[in-house]
Protein backbone atom coordinates (compact mmCIF):
# COMPACT_ATOMS: atom_id res chain seq x y z
CA UNK A 1 0.00 0.00 0.00
CA UNK A 2 1.35 3.41 -1.01
CA UNK A 3 0.16 6.97 -0.92
CA UNK A 4 -1.45 8.21 -4.10
CA UNK A 5 0.04 11.32 -5.70
CA UNK A 6 -2.80 13.33 -4.16
CA UNK A 7 -2.24 11.81 -0.70
CA UNK A 8 1.52 12.41 -1.02
CA UNK A 9 0.85 16.05 -1.86
CA UNK A 10 -1.47 16.32 1.17
CA UNK A 11 1.12 14.70 3.45
CA UNK A 12 3.95 16.98 2.34
CA UNK A 13 1.73 20.08 2.46
CA UNK A 14 0.64 19.30 6.02
CA UNK A 15 4.21 19.03 7.32
CA UNK A 16 5.85 21.64 5.09
CA UNK A 17 6.24 24.29 7.80
CA UNK A 18 7.79 21.73 10.14
CA UNK A 19 10.27 20.54 7.53
CA UNK A 20 11.30 24.11 6.79
CA UNK A 21 12.48 24.72 10.35
CA UNK A 22 16.25 24.38 10.70
CA UNK A 23 15.99 22.92 14.23
CA UNK A 24 13.94 19.98 12.91
CA UNK A 25 16.84 19.11 10.62
CA UNK A 26 19.11 18.89 13.68
CA UNK A 27 17.46 15.49 14.25
CA UNK A 28 19.65 14.28 11.35
CA UNK A 29 22.63 14.55 13.73
CA UNK A 30 21.34 11.92 16.15
CA UNK A 31 20.95 8.16 15.81
CA UNK A 32 17.59 6.85 16.97
CA UNK A 33 17.80 3.06 16.57
CA UNK A 34 20.40 0.97 14.74
CA UNK A 35 21.78 3.26 12.04
CA UNK A 36 18.61 5.28 11.57
CA UNK A 37 18.69 8.98 12.38
CA UNK A 38 15.98 10.52 14.53
CA UNK A 39 14.92 12.60 11.50
CA UNK A 40 14.47 9.55 9.27
CA UNK A 41 12.71 7.67 12.07
CA UNK A 42 10.23 10.53 12.55
CA UNK A 43 9.64 10.86 8.80
CA UNK A 44 8.96 7.14 8.46
CA UNK A 45 6.63 7.06 11.48
CA UNK A 46 4.80 10.10 10.10
CA UNK A 47 4.50 8.54 6.64
CA UNK A 48 3.15 5.17 7.83
CA UNK A 49 0.84 6.78 10.40
CA UNK A 50 -0.57 9.09 7.72
CA UNK A 51 -0.93 6.17 5.30
CA UNK A 52 -2.84 4.07 7.83
CA UNK A 53 -5.14 6.84 9.02
CA UNK A 54 -5.88 7.79 5.41
CA UNK A 55 -7.16 4.28 4.69
CA UNK A 56 -9.11 3.49 7.83
CA UNK A 57 -12.92 3.56 7.48
CA UNK A 58 -13.36 6.23 10.16
CA UNK A 59 -12.93 9.98 10.34
CA UNK A 60 -9.45 10.71 11.72
CA UNK A 61 -7.35 13.88 11.74
CA UNK A 62 -4.65 12.97 9.22
CA UNK A 63 -3.03 16.40 9.46
CA UNK A 64 -2.52 16.06 13.23
CA UNK A 65 -1.23 12.52 12.72
CA UNK A 66 1.40 13.65 10.20
CA UNK A 67 2.48 16.64 12.29
CA UNK A 68 2.45 14.92 15.69
CA UNK A 69 4.30 11.89 14.36
CA UNK A 70 6.95 14.06 12.72
CA UNK A 71 7.57 15.84 16.04
CA UNK A 72 7.19 12.87 18.39
CA UNK A 73 10.96 12.52 18.94
CA UNK A 74 11.94 16.19 18.56
CA UNK A 75 14.13 16.10 21.71
CA UNK A 76 17.48 17.09 20.08
CA UNK A 77 20.11 15.17 22.02
CA UNK A 78 22.03 11.91 21.65
CA UNK A 79 20.34 9.56 24.07
CA UNK A 80 23.21 7.08 23.68
CA UNK A 81 25.56 9.47 25.52
CA UNK A 82 24.83 9.24 29.27
CA UNK A 83 23.65 12.49 30.83
CA UNK A 84 21.77 13.21 34.04
CA UNK A 85 18.97 15.06 32.23
CA UNK A 86 17.98 12.03 30.18
CA UNK A 87 19.15 9.11 32.29
CA UNK A 88 15.68 7.57 31.86
CA UNK A 89 15.37 8.53 28.20
CA UNK A 90 12.40 6.29 27.41
CA UNK A 91 10.36 7.97 30.13
CA UNK A 92 11.49 11.60 29.79
CA UNK A 93 12.07 12.27 26.10
CA UNK A 94 8.38 12.78 25.22
CA UNK A 95 8.41 15.79 27.57
CA UNK A 96 11.53 17.23 25.91
CA UNK A 97 10.02 16.67 22.47
CA UNK A 98 6.76 18.34 23.49
CA UNK A 99 8.60 21.33 24.97
CA UNK A 100 10.61 21.78 21.76
CA UNK A 101 7.56 21.36 19.55
CA UNK A 102 5.60 23.96 21.55
CA UNK A 103 8.56 26.35 21.32
CA UNK A 104 8.39 26.44 17.52
CA UNK A 105 4.83 25.46 16.58
CA UNK A 106 1.25 25.97 17.65
CA UNK A 107 0.00 22.47 18.44
CA UNK A 108 -3.53 21.20 18.80
CA UNK A 109 -4.58 18.71 21.49
CA UNK A 110 -4.21 15.68 19.21
CA UNK A 111 -0.67 16.64 18.19
CA UNK A 112 0.28 17.19 21.83
CA UNK A 113 -1.23 13.84 22.81
CA UNK A 114 0.72 12.08 20.04
CA UNK A 115 4.02 13.57 21.20
CA UNK A 116 3.41 13.17 24.91
CA UNK A 117 1.94 9.64 24.86
CA UNK A 118 3.88 7.88 22.09
CA UNK A 119 5.90 5.83 24.58
CA UNK A 120 2.91 3.98 25.95
CA UNK A 121 2.90 1.22 27.28
CA UNK A 122 6.37 1.98 28.73
CA UNK A 123 4.85 5.10 30.27
CA UNK A 124 2.01 3.05 31.72
CA UNK A 125 -0.03 5.92 33.12
CA UNK A 126 0.21 7.99 29.92
CA UNK A 127 -2.34 6.15 27.76
CA UNK A 128 -3.16 7.92 24.45
CA UNK A 129 -6.41 9.88 24.67
CA UNK A 130 -7.05 10.02 20.91
CA UNK A 131 -7.22 7.24 18.31
CA UNK A 132 -4.68 9.16 16.25
CA UNK A 133 -2.17 9.05 19.13
CA UNK A 134 -2.68 5.32 19.58
CA UNK A 135 -2.04 4.72 15.87
CA UNK A 136 1.20 6.72 15.98
CA UNK A 137 2.21 4.88 19.16
CA UNK A 138 1.78 1.48 17.45
CA UNK A 139 3.51 2.58 14.24
CA UNK A 140 6.39 3.97 16.33
CA UNK A 141 6.85 0.57 18.00
CA UNK A 142 6.84 -1.22 14.65
CA UNK A 143 9.37 1.18 13.10
CA UNK A 144 11.60 1.15 16.20
CA UNK A 145 11.73 -2.64 16.19
CA UNK A 146 12.53 -2.76 12.47
CA UNK A 147 15.29 -0.16 12.88
CA UNK A 148 16.78 -1.91 15.90
CA UNK A 149 16.86 -5.24 14.06
CA UNK A 150 18.18 -3.56 10.89
CA UNK A 151 15.10 -4.63 8.92
CA UNK A 152 14.07 -2.51 5.94
CA UNK A 153 11.38 -0.07 7.10
CA UNK A 154 11.74 2.77 4.62
CA UNK A 155 8.63 3.13 2.51
CA UNK A 156 9.05 2.77 -1.24
CA UNK A 157 7.78 6.35 -1.48
CA UNK A 158 10.59 7.70 0.72
CA UNK A 159 12.59 9.01 -2.24
CA UNK A 160 9.46 10.68 -3.58
CA UNK A 161 8.97 12.48 -0.26
CA UNK A 162 12.55 13.74 -0.35
CA UNK A 163 12.23 14.85 -3.97
CA UNK A 164 9.26 17.00 -3.01
CA UNK A 165 10.96 18.60 -0.01
CA UNK A 166 14.54 18.79 -1.35
CA UNK A 167 13.90 22.15 -3.00
CA UNK A 168 12.85 23.71 0.32
CA UNK A 169 15.39 25.71 2.22
CA UNK A 170 15.19 25.42 6.02
CA UNK A 171 14.21 28.66 7.77
CA UNK A 172 15.66 29.90 11.04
Amino acid sequence: MRLTDEDMHDFVTQVQDILQLEQVHEMKNYIQHGKTTTYTHCMVVAYYSFLITSHLPMKLDTKSVARGALLHDFYLYDWHIPHESHKLHGFVHPGFALTNARKYFTLNSIEEDIIEKHMWPLTLLHFPKYKEALIVCIVDKFCSLAETLYLPALPKDYKRIHQQISSWKPIQ
